[in-house]
């Protein structure tokens, strides 16, 4: 875990970090199990209260790894999120329906429903699967040099696996994340409701570590139930059934990729996101 995930315990908050740096904490299957064994390592944890989730370096995360010397698509998973066949000896949609239910949707519900409360801490690039770990956290503190960004439809798929955005958001202004894939700053994102406070770069980790620690002082129980209500309530209000619908028509833009470009993501690699972007 200490490769690509790093875990401290400051008094009832544990931090949790990711960090390839170097690759602008892109997300790799070991970043994704990492990941899962920390914040199962925090919810263990009798003197743990709240979870903070950070990113190392200049960046918070700028998605999934597409491209890294160390991207590990091929790898056998570890089915900790969903009870489903393996993946690597699958071809077609068999394949990458397999894995993608497991590391990217199944992994973001599970830690959605982690029981204590979370608090995404972020910096820089936050970038299409990084809004993904974001956003299942309970509350978001960016700095004010954070932006994000859902740029995918410019594989020609309706977004990330775990399609959150129109109860992040708000319908009109998903939309328009995805209709242009053009990056917006933390102050947008707090003034659409997405982020809960912008805090100066050089105060982030005080002002969000601070902030976990006043949660911290709340009944830990009380906080769960809380928590609970209010993720059921957002169910009742179809996130859960138009995340699963969402979900089948990212499959099938892959599938369509891979019959018209011979490419599930549509010829484009992560230099070539990073060229489109430029242009935003």
């Amino acid at each position: 875990m200490t490769d690509v995930v790093r875990y401290e315990r400051r008094g009832p908050v544990a931090l949790v970090t990711m960090d390839r740096p170097k690759y602008r904490n892109a997300q790799n299957s070991a970043m994704t199990y990492a990941l899962d064994a920390a914040f199962t390592r925090a919810v263990d944890d009798e003197e743990v209260s709240v979870i903070v989730l950070a990113g190392a370096g200049d960046h918070f995360s700028a998605g999934h790894d597409i491209g890294t010397p160390e991207r590990d698509a091929h790898r056998s998973f570890q089915r900790r999120a969903v009870l489903w066949w393996d993946h690597v000896d699958k071809s077609g949609g068999d394949g990458r329906y397999s894995r993608e239910i497991e590391v990217y949707l199944g992994m973001c519900r599970r830690w959605r429903e982690i029981p204590k409360p979370t608090v995404a801490m972020v910096q820089g690039a936050c970038i299409a699967g990084g809004l993904m770990l974001a956003w299942v956290c309970d509350l978001i503190v960016a700095a004010d040099d954070a932006f994000f960004a859902d740029p995918v439809v410019r594989m020609g798929i309706p977004g990330v696996e775990y399609f959150a955005h129109p109860w992040v958001l708000g319908p009109r202004a998903a939309k328009e994340v995805l209709f242009t894939g053009e990056r917006f700053d933390a102050r947008r994102a707090y003034e659409w409701g997405m982020v809960n406070r912008v805090v100066p770069r050089d105060r982030l980790e005080e002002e969000t570590v601070a902030l976990a620690g006043r949660i911290a002082g709340m009944p830990r129980f009380g906080l769960a139930l809380t928590k609970r209500a209010v993720n059921q309530a957002e169910d009742l209000m179809g996130l859960r059934a138009g995340m699963d619908s969402a979900f089948g028509l990212h499959h099938f833009a892959h599938a369509h990729n891979a019959e018209t470009s011979a490419d599930p993501l549509g010829g484009m690699d992560a230099r070539a996101m990073r060229r489109e972007g430029r242009r935003d």
